[in-house]
């Protein structure tokens, strides 16, 4: 079991190494490698989703008797799954190495502990901040701070409205990495599968999608604050300003983008190549910088992380990246399968409305979210069969913007997401319930305001 992590890190070097090859070999070995670490921690670990990996095999089989280049699409959803186990593992290594910084911590101490008039919108942006770099991890540590927060309050039910307040806050600054952060599932799956579409090009536009999910989420908790049976007692926000608390996330937030900018602008990858290669490098930099501070010095510290990261880390999550892959995996299967059955059944989606299934992807990706879906399966499988942007007479931005809105909309409901399922945990009450009850009416505000803006892009661009 401990042997399972190499696989993933092996994945992610050999694919760093590609990008810059531009080697076939390359993605073919990290294909192999990605497949033997999912068949490793499906044997290894009994939480792992093995049904997933049944229904892949299933659709694998259907696949070699119904299509005669089978074996091409399959390798080629086997090389989308390698992808995501490899971004997963370079971001889990940041990760690692914040979460043991313990000016981090304080920096969520912070965050959590203002008064009631500025904690909303404090851990909204705190959740989306600590969400670039930590993406499920920020949830976890500010949900954790701000459950021991207000388990110092005695009024129950001030405890239970201030606990809920804080942890949809946290939910949806997180959720709002998702509409533009190159560091995130969202927006490297979607450039893959977009035609046309680069970050640069469609930054902005699904910047303003996370703007709105904040906003739009702050305005809500404002006006709709719940009432208490007897006013809260005062209480002192925590000494000390902002920018000294924040400046230890600012500045590694700072460090990879200047990074990404300078593979990006002088080497010439991709954005998404440029993250995968500079996370997991400023992360063995920062551990070293740990290191140099505690006895046994950086090269004795570097090498007890990366063997808990191999061994321990890795391992552990085994049910998650086996689900990540297998999503990917599937939803290419599935599209690869799907893509000459349409016309078979008189299917032609270019003879719709662009504008119209743009905004269908605004609602569709949460529905199917409700319905069990992954946003990375139903995402990998919607897409391809999509006509391209330019039949569709849509800007690629407008496509990519409704997807990744999308996306963020499933996860501050979707109950089989990890980011609702995380909170269900801390709240104490089931996922669905959390999803639903806590985000539901925010969710159609929210694919409304989404849908206008990507109309309104459709019309600008």
């Amino acid at each position: 079991m401990e042997l399972a992590g190499l696989f993933p890190v092996l994945a992610m070097l050999v694919m760093i190494a590609g990008f810059y090859s531009h080697s076939a070999t390359a993605a073919m070995l990290a294909g192999a490698l990605a497949l033997a670490g999912i068949i490793a921690f499906a044997l290894a670990d009994r939480s792992a989703p093995v049904i997933f990996v049944l229904v892949g095999l299933a659709m694998v089989s259907v696949a070699a008797l119904t299509q005669p280049d089978w074996w091409g699409g399959t390798w080629n959803a086997v090389e989308r799954g390698s992808f995501v186990m490899a971004l997963y593992t370079a971001l889990s290594a940041i990760r690692i190495a914040a979460m043991g910084s313990e000016e981090i911590l304080e920096c969520g101490r912070f965050l959590a502990g203002q008064r009631p008039g500025l904690r909303y919108i404090a851990l909204s942006i705190g959740g989306h901040l600590f969400g670039l770099i930590l993406m499920y991890g920020s949830i976890a540590l500010l949900g954790g701070l701000s459950k021991a927060s207000t388990m110092r309050e005695t009024d129950p039910e001030l405890r239970r409205h201030r606990l809920r307040r804080m942890l949809v806050a946290i939910n949806r600054g997180f959720a709002a990495t998702l509409c533009w952060s190159p560091l995130g599932f969202s927006m490297a799956i979607t450039l893959a599968l977009v035609p046309g579409a680069s970050w640069n090009n469609v930054v902005l536009p699904c910047a303003v999608n996370a703007l709105l999910l904040i906003g739009l989420g702050w305005g809500l908790d404002t006006l709709f604050k719940p009432r208490l049976s007897h006013p809260a007692p005062p209480r002192a926000a925590p000494s000390g300003k902002w920018l000294r608390h924040l400046r230890p996330l600012l500045l590694l937030l700072a460090a990879i983008v200047t990074g990404v900018v300078l593979l990006h602008n002088l080497v010439g990858v991709d954005v998404v190549a440029a993250v995968m290669t500079c996370v997991p490098a400023i992360a063995v930099a920062w551990i070293c910088l740990q290191g140099s501070l505690v006895v046994g010095g950086a090269r004795r510290h570097l090498s007890t992380q990366v063997s808990h990261f191999v061994r321990r880390e890795l391992p552990s999550c085994g049910n998650q990246i086996v689900l990540l892959f297998m999503a990917a995996f599937i939803g290419s299967l599935g599209a690869f399968m799907l893509e000459p059955v349409l016309p078979r059944l008189g299917l032609d989606l270019s003879v719709l409305p662009g504008w119209l299934i743009v905004v269908a992807m605004v609602w569709l990706v949460p529905l199917t979210g409700q319905l069990g879906m992954n946003p990375i399966l139903s995402v990998s499988m919607i897409l391809p069969i999509l006509p391209a942007p330019e039949v569709m007479g849509v800007p690629p931005a407008a496509l990519v913007a409704a997807v990744t809105g999308g996306w963020a909309i499933s996860g501050t409901t979707s109950p089989f997401t990890a980011s609702v399922m995380l909170l269900g945990g801390f709240a104490g009450l089931p996922a669905r319930q959390l999803g639903l009850r806590w985000n539901g009416p925010y969710a159609l505000c929210m694919g409304c305001a989404i849908s206008a803006w990507v109309l309104i892009l459709i019309w600008l661009i």
